[in-house]
């Protein structure tokens, strides 16, 4: 079984009951952002989670074991980061010994479950890729199988929406809107398709994972991009639409598409995605962090 070694912050703060918010490693690692974004994503999501009360736990695999909540020298070590561990990759990367592993949102949710943190913040989550019912991310069985509320700005925008909140449905997940009546996508704050259920204070969301039907299942909370930073929708489309076929021309498939498709987004967009990605993965990390201090 996993059991991660607990930076002393985030085991103090866990003995003693207090906040604590999961994030995961692959954002702030080069497989996330280029540099010199990937350390401002990791400085503000930090610090957005300081200043409403919680301690930020990056999670990572170091030499060989899972950390949750890291040393500044050790986050130097995952801002260069190449090697994805999802949650699959854990025993394995723990076996071997990789020296680095940035963790993904699948990874980040069982680690946060092992290390007894219930609120974990991400950017957006993995789904149903578009064109194959197949082709499903690990972060939608992590999600349904760890009681963790994970708080994103919804699903990767390149991805099949429908389909993928059609499998949340399926797998029993509870999906909520942060104040809000839509499903984000991600760089936009609607995707047209309503969420099952919205919520508007963090007691409500606390509850909903307290009443699970299902001792296993995790909470899935959307929370939208913020509206000054929200790339317009039609402008978005077009460059997803060529990045896609770019990625089915280059025969890119599996966990390589995610960052193929987000590099060529980066480039379509003349950069204006960095700062959209910045300003969601803050503002989730702060909702997250009022959700945990709730919940303590």
């Amino acid at each position: 079984m996993i059991e991660p070694i607990l930076s002393d912050d985030v085991a103090q703060a866990l003995a003693e009951h207090r906040a604590v918010v999961a994030l995961e490693s692959t954002i702030f690692s080069n497989l996330g952002l280029p540099a010199p974004a990937n350390a401002d994503a990791l400085e503000l999501c930090k610090q957005a989670v300081r200043e409403h009360g919680a301690v930020p736990a990056v999670a990572a695999v170091l030499d060989g074991q899972a950390h949750v909540g890291l040393s500044p020298d050790e986050e130097k070590r995952v801002l260069q980061g190449t090697r994805k561990v999802a949650e699959r990759d854990l025993a394995v990367a723990q076996a071997q010994g990789w020296g680095v592993g940035v963790t993904t949102v699948s990874a980040t949710v069982a680690l946060a479950h092992a290390a007894g943190i219930p609120v974990f913040a991400t950017g957006g989550i993995g789904g149903v890729h578009r064109g194959s019912d197949l082709d499903v991310s690990a972060d939608l069985d992590a999600i349904a199988n760890h009681p963790v509320i994970t708080v994103c700005a919804g699903a990767k925008a390149f991805l099949d929406l429908p389909r993928t909140l059609e499998y949340l449905e399926t797998a029993g997940v509870p999906v909520l809107g942060w104040q809000h009546d839509w499903f984000p996508a991600f760089y936009t704050r609607s995707s047209g398709l309503p969420v099952p259920h919205r919520v508007d204070d963090e007691r409500m969301v606390c509850d909903v994972l307290r009443f699970r039907a299902r001792p296993e299942t995790g909470v899935l909370l959307t929370v939208p991009i913020p509206v000054d930073d929200e790339i317009p929708a039609e402008r978005i489309d077009a460059v997803l639409t060529a990045a896609l076929e770019a990625s089915a021309r280059a025969g890119v498939v599996g966990p390589a598409v995610t960052p193929y498709v987000l590099a060529r987004i980066e480039k379509e967009t003349d950069g204006q995605s960095i700062p959209a990605n910045l300003a969601l993965a803050r503002n989730n990390a702060a909702v997250a962090a009022r959700i945990a201090v709730a919940n303590a």
